[in-house]
């Protein structure tokens, strides 16, 4: 029999949904690059944690000058990163200050994130069309985790010409099945992340819409790297499409390379 690692596929893999940040809470770097040094993953797209970004437990919360220094404090964490086997590739985090002028070229991604009992995005704010632009000029994908009227609102009104990536393939956007009904994964801006979601979801989506726009992720500290890689590695698909899954469509999607 072939050795495990002949089986393994080639690619770089990249984990392209983890959070690390230590102001709120400790997720440190030190802690997960051993998470993803065992699992043979290569690099990383690493995000603040929701709580260094807003109070996420207040649906009141309006932002202000001691948050926005904390986002500030978490983006430069990201930055600051530097580790000598893994790659990282930081994403910007954004709120109500639409904060586009901080949207260096060394992030290469946007999150955008809320659930339906946190504070909202004020969708209605110049500020927010006026981020969207700068985004969309430079070819930045999204990644979107709202509810489902708000995700629909904004694959058709405010950013249908931005590549999106929804994360849980779903599954807190208002659901896998929800949004298949909606056409939302039919659309050719969107793409998907397989972090947490079900094995069996996987398959429909691969099913439904081929390798070519899921990206693999672990959604760290919510799971594993090597959990959530064992779910892809488990399907057994060609490894073109492995590949693709777990890094070429990345770096395809964020242009690098």
């Amino acid at each position: 029999m072939p050795k495990t690692e002949d089986r393994k596929p080639k690619t770089v893999i990249i984990d392209a949904h983890l959070h690390t940040g230590i102001q709120n809470v400790s997720w440190r770097w030190e802690e997960i690059r051993p998470l993803l040094r065992a699992a043979g993953i290569q690099g990383a797209g690493v995000i603040p944690p929701v709580e260094d970004v807003y109070d996420r437990y207040n649906f009141r919360f309006r932002d202000n000058p001691e948050w926005q220094a904390c986002r500030r404090r978490a983006h430069h964490y990201l930055l600051n990163l530097q580790d000598p086997e893994i790659e990282i590739f930081p994403y910007f985090f954004v709120w109500n200050d639409f904060a586009w002028e901080d949207l260096g070229p060394a992030y290469v991604a946007v999150k955008w994130h809320r659930h339906g009992n946190e504070p909202e995005y004020h969708y209605a704010d110049p500020r927010c069309r006026e981020f969207l632009e700068v985004v969309k000029t430079r070819g930045l994908p999204i990644l979107l985790e709202e509810t489902l009227p708000n995700t629909l609102l904004f694959l058709e009104k405010l950013a249908p010409d931005i590549p999106v990536v929804i994360p849980h393939l779903g599954a807190l956007s208002g659901g896998y099945d929800n949004l298949r009904r909606a056409g939302v994964w039919d659309l050719p801006q969107v793409y998907a992340d397989s972090a947490v979601a079900n094995l069996d979801t996987i398959e429909d989506y691969l099913g439904r819409q081929g390798a070519g726009r899921l990206l693999f992720g672990s959604d760290y500290p919510f799971s594993y790297p090597e959990v959530e890689l064992a779910k892809i590695l488990g399907l057994k698909l060609p490894e073109a499409q492995t590949q693709a899954i777990l890094g070429d469509n990345f770096r395809r999607l964020c242009r690098l390379g």
